[in-house]
């Protein structure tokens, strides 16, 4: 045997052997945690829950002191983030644990949403739902002995999705408050005075699920209509916010009465667990799906709901597992939600589900303090238009009237890259990058704000995290959009053809 070839062995093996030992520590910590008794596992999903409307992170104004003591109790990610700048689509990452070109989930309804003739760009075209043959996380908690519970907001049952109990939920249940609802069913309005956005109800229901089944291992997905818009809040608490001394950026009173109310539900199902003495033996979780709305300025943040800047994805993300979890505790490390599945699966100590693929990364290392994550970047992929400009969006995409166009993401430490496909595709690429404007680049531990772009400054950091982001993209075979617009009007345009 040649010594260049020998050589090349050696270190293939071990490279193998040192993967294999990671693979083994990791596992042995799984099931170490999971040998003491698997915990029971509670998801609390907000809607349109933006970082800065919360408590623990706020200017004052927002109150949440339920929310607050859980953080206190547990693990705060202070870079916690969505997959997806809205609704359907974060919710199809969370339960199949999938980012969007697995499951091509991109937007509520469509991909084309805003004017033809000021897309450049043929949108690739969205899935109405979640099919009903990706294995979601309640399917695999139930394949290890968990019964499941979905209360709430499901949006993921369009003409080519499926409905909860198709997707391994033994229970479920959606309301406004005034009565149950057809299972995934769709749309938004208020509920009764005294149960804004039926978060009284639903939490209701789903402290009945715990307590019916709290002799064996349980699934809770509680999935809040709040706060989405129409914004409701009951009488009492809409004064006390109207009494409220606001400063410029805080949001309207009826914003942080509807934040608080769900804030109270969230206090009922802690009390629940505490009246069972479940809460030692349960991991409870709580995130929101994206962004918040332009109702609620999420400065310093750039941006909100829709889009992918900050404003647009980065949530509110606490975990409180007990005996795992070290109470206020914090981490800064890039988490996003297609974490879930992995970490619901590794508490558990339960397999992953054959042949699934999952595109996040087991949190325990970082729960218990044993280690980094392995992973070095997380990514979003949009291929289509979203209408209604943000407040400090792209400048272009304010005044063509777009949240978003065609975008790719992939932040990587403290950096994080856009690359927008209209002009990668049609002014040039790579090969005309100082003048195309194809990508941004932000360095977001000096400039959480996406204020300085720093794509022709910083060459060197640019290429590594285009070069990544191209390779995530042709290994997670994304849809790109390649075809020009016909019906795109150039005079509608000034940047175009540059």
């Amino acid at each position: 045997m040649k010594k260049d070839e020998f050589m090349s062995r050696c270190f293939r093996y071990s490279t193998m052997f040192a993967w294999l030992a990671i693979c083994i520590v990791s596992l042995n910590l799984s099931l170490a945690v999971a040998a003491q008794q698997p915990p029971n596992i509670v998801l609390i999903f907000a809607d349109d829950q933006g970082w800065r409307d919360i408590g623990y992170q706020g200017r004052g104004f927002i109150e949440t002191p339920n929310l607050d003591r859980l953080a206190g109790e547990g693990m705060v990610f202070t870079s916690g983030y969505a997959s997806a700048g809205n609704c359907a689509p974060s919710r199809a990452c969370l339960i199949s644990g999938n980012y969007t070109p697995r499951h091509d989930v991109y937007a509520v309804g469509s991909t084309d949403r805003g004017k033809q003739r000021e897309m450049r760009l043929v949108p690739a075209p969205n899935k109405s739902g979640l099919a009903k043959e990706n294995v979601t996380m309640a399917e695999a908690l139930q394949a290890a002995g968990y019964v499941t519970g979905h209360f709430g907001k499901w949006h993921l049952a369009g003409p080519e999705g499926a409905l909860p109990s198709e997707q391994g939920f033994d229970v479920t249940f959606d309301s406004f408050g005034e009565g149950e609802l057809r299972e995934g069913s769709e749309g938004n309005k208020k509920g009764p005075p005294d149960d804004p956005k039926g978060v009284f109800t639903l939490t209701r229901k789903a402290c009945e699920f715990i307590e019916a089944n709290q002799d064996r291992p349980f699934f809770c997905y509680l999935a809040h209509h709040a706060i989405h818009g129409p914004l409701q809040g009951r009488a009492e608490t809409l004064e006390k916010f109207k009494a409220k001394t606001r400063r410029k950026l805080d949001p309207g009173a009826m914003y942080a009465a509807c934040t608080y109310d769900l804030d109270a539900s969230v206090g009922m199902l802690l009390a629940k667990l505490d009246e069972l003495k479940l809460a030692d033996k349960t991991l409870v979780a709580f995130t929101s799906d994206n962004g918040a709305t332009q109702a609620a300025s999420q400065e310093p943040l750039r941006g909100s709901k829709g889009g992918y800047y900050e404003g647009g994805i980065r949530e509110p993300l606490i975990i409180r597992w007990p005996g795992v979890t070290q109470p206020s505790s914090t981490s800064d490390v890039p988490v996003i939600n297609v974490d879930f599945y992995p970490t619901f699966l590794a508490a558990a100590g339960a397999p992953v589900p054959a042949g699934k693929i999952l595109d996040g990364e087991s949190l325990l290392p970082l729960l218990s303090g044993a280690g980094p994550l392995k992973r070095t970047g997380i990514f979003w992929h949009f291929p289509g238009y979203l209408d209604r400009p943000v407040i400090r969006g792209r400048e272009l995409d304010v005044q063509t009237g777009f949240r978003s166009r065609p975008v790719s993401v992939i932040r990587k430490g403290d950096w994080k890259l856009h690359l927008f496909h209209e002009e990668w595709l049609l002014d040039g690429g790579r090969e005309n990058l100082a003048a195309n404007h194809a990508v941004e680049l932000y360095n977001l531990a000096a400039d959480i704000g996406e204020r300085h772009d720093l794509a022709t400054v910083e060459t060197a950091k640019r290429d590594e995290l285009l070069n990544d982001l191209l390779a995530w993209l042709a290994a997670s075979e994304a849809k790109i959009p390649t075809q020009p617009n016909p019906k795109f009007d150039p005079a509608t345009r000034k940047d175009a053809g540059k």
